[in-house]
């Protein structure tokens, strides 16, 4: 998979890619022809002049690795444990008391507040994901037939509350 939950590739993926590109070196560094060597390596005869053009400005190091690409996260793995405990808690410990569904609202709301980040419902949404913390249906407080499997408090991404319902 090209972009897996994480995006981009695995460090074991990059390090397969930085060994084709120095193999590629030395294959022109052989004297063979750039579009013999991209036969050889199976990639493209564009990736090869660009790597023939990178490893004769800058040697072999230019052609290594630069790490994953992307903007650097905005939580560190200590920040995220913060998170964890904090949605644990419940919405109830941070002001919501109205009902017991984390919103991704809220959950937004929470990491502001905490780490002073701010982050779009479709990051949050991103951040759930590739944490591992999958939103879940809430379970009412009223003891309704909602799904009894989700737990009061988890993250939840329904939408917004219909209001009390009148019996």
């Amino acid at each position: 998979m090209r972009y897996p939950d994480g995006g981009g590739l695995t460090a074991a993926g990059r390090a397969r890619r930085a060994e084709v590109r120095l193999q590629a070196a030395q294959l022109l560094g052989q004297g063979t022809d750039p579009v013999q060597t991209a036969g050889l390596l199976r990639v493209s005869t564009k990736s090869v002049y660009a790597w023939r053009r990178a490893w004769r400005a800058g040697g072999e190091a230019a052609l290594a690795s630069k790490g994953p690409g992307g903007n650097p996260r905005k939580l560190d793995e200590g920040q995220l444990a913060q998170l964890r405990a904090a949605l644990d808690a419940g919405p109830a410990a941070y002001g919501w008391r109205e009902d017991q569904r984390w919103t991704l609202a809220r959950i937004a709301d929470l990491i502001t507040r905490l780490f002073h980040v701010s982050y779009t419902l479709r990051g949050v949404s991103y951040l759930l994901h590739r944490t591992g913390l999958t939103p879940a249906a809430a379970s009412s407080t009223a003891g309704s037939s909602a799904d009894s499997s989700a737990k009061p408090g988890s993250p939840t991404t329904t939408g917004p509350d219909p209001g009390p319902t009148s019996s």
